[in-house]
């Protein structure tokens, strides 16, 4: 058994080490560029030689190429919320592929899958899918350029929208995106009325859109201001589009729109939909999403034409999250969860007096960590180091990203595991330094420009 397996609920840990691990992380670096499909999964985001690459998952738990189990947070990358392997998903899955997954023509399956779309979100009145945020993200810029006829995107700095050249030519990984890519993208400033105001008297009549997470794990909106942004974007003529990638079924089942009662012309959805299988959707005003469609006068819009945005097993894997939402059961018990870990991880770094080193933040359902220096900075070496000790102590999470499998055991786990590494973490910061007690360097951002000076193994 993987340590964390001898019995439901035991915190016994007995690490068997990265060996396995590693030697396929050299075959990923081999194959892949940067060793994984995501930059968010890559090697260099975890302490040196401890990257495990996994084999399976099971509610909140997974296990590694050397059979060591751990506590998961982040979920894929904040797309499972109701757990690794959950049943009726699955389930699902497995009677559509039964049936044939893609055709040449639309399917009753796709109907029915926008109408539970457009019944759980009552805010949006038609709904596209596809297969990824990017797209769906991109496609929501180009609908807003054609039914305004204007140009300029105002975007929220906030950490991520798309990877396509309008927004990753905005950050320091941009090699490749020519300038004129950005040329006409504007930056303002989350909870700061003030700068997007500026950006509107500055662009008067230019601005097509202003898009944006309605909140972020990081931060909540201050009182009033995402009703004075939608009413910026109507006085002047502008969209508002809301990523709801991860918030949608985090924050309600309709979203973070329906948390805050603001509505968008247009929203972004992707992630948690499908419990980890691949769906994402576009949704919004009939007015404004027909520009895409048939029955419209105006200059058609190339919306989204995906050969695999409407393939059953996506469409399937959403029906049956939708069919778990009911009640948003499963929103109630992430934020039951994730109160009960953000309040011990709290007993625990106060224990070994690093609670203003290690904080939790952020909504509970959707929880990340601090890990300041000496110099009560963000610092990459200490965050190295607390994963480090988390990984050694049974627990995988570059956050504390909760899900509604997380149970009593899987957060006595992570407690248990927060106290130790609690106790490394403050004989570094008396040390002023983690070169005793860190493995490698630091971990580095995954969003960079050039890659950093790192022994892959």
């Amino acid at each position: 058994m993987g340590h964390g397996e001898t019995k439901q609920g035991s915190t016994d840990v007995t690490h068997r080490g990265f060996e396995r691990s590693n030697a396929w992380q050299t075959r990923l670096h081999r194959a892949v560029p940067g060793g994984a499909h995501t930059y968010a999964r890559g090697a260099d985001q975890y302490p040196l030689g401890m990257a495990p690459v996994l084999t399976r998952g099971l509610g909140a738990r997974v296990w590694d190429a050397d059979d060591n189990a751990y506590v998961e947070y982040g979920m894929g990358l904040r797309a499972i919320t109701l757990g690794h392997a959950y049943a009726p998903v699955v389930e699902a899955v497995r009677e559509t592929l039964n049936q044939g997954v893609s055709f040449s023509r639309p399917t009753v399956f796709e109907a029915q899958a926008a109408e539970d779309f457009l019944r759980t979100v009552p805010t949006a009145e038609m709904v596209k899918f596809a297969k990824n945020g990017s797209d769906v993200t991109t496609a929501a810029l180009r609908l807003a350029r054609a039914v305004t006829g204007r140009t300029m995107v105002a975007v929220c700095h906030q950490p991520f929208f798309s990877t396509d050249d309008w927004f990753i030519g905005t950050t320091e990984m941009n090699a490749g995106i020519p300038k004129t890519a950005t040329a006409e993208v504007v930056r303002f400033n989350y909870n700061d009325l003030g700068s997007l105001t500026a950006l509107f008297e500055q662009y008067p009549g230019e601005i097509a859109c202003v898009i944006m997470e309605a909140a972020s794990a990081a931060a909540e909106p201050a009182p009033g201001f995402l009703e004075s942004v939608r009413a910026l974007c109507t006085n002047h003529g502008a969209l508002l589009v809301f990523d709801e990638i991860i918030t949608g079924f985090r924050w309600s089942r309709a979203g973070a729109q329906a948390v805050y009662g603001v509505t968008p012309d247009l929203s972004c959805w992707g992630k948690a939909m499908g419990n980890g299988f691949a769906i994402a959707a576009l949704a919004g005003k009939r007015a404004y999403m027909e520009r895409g469609g048939l029955r419209t006068d105006d200059p058609r819009t190339f919306l989204l034409s995906t050969t695999n945005g409407p393939e059953a097993v996506g469409l399937a894997a959403f029906r049956a999250v939708v069919q778990a939402y009911r009640d948003d059961a499963p929103v109630h018990a992430m934020e039951a969860a994730g109160r009960r870990l953000a309040d011990a991880v709290a007993i625990a770094t106060a224990e070994h007096d690093v609670g203003e080193y290690i904080r939790t933040i952020g909504r509970p359902s959707c929880l990340t960590f601090t890990s300041l220096g000496p110099d009560g900075q963000p610092s990459q070496a200490y965050r190295a180091l607390l994963l480090q000790e988390l990984l050694r102590r049974g627990v995988l999470g570059q956050s504390f990203v909760i899900s509604a499998a997380h149970t009593a055991a899987d957060i006595e786990v992570t407690v248990d595991a927060v106290r130790g590494a609690a106790e490394i973490y403050r004989r570094a910061l008396d040390a002023g330094s983690t070169e005793e007690f860190l493995v490698g360097p630091p971990v580095a951002p995954a969003l960079r420009s050039l890659a950093a000076p790192r022994r892959i193994r």
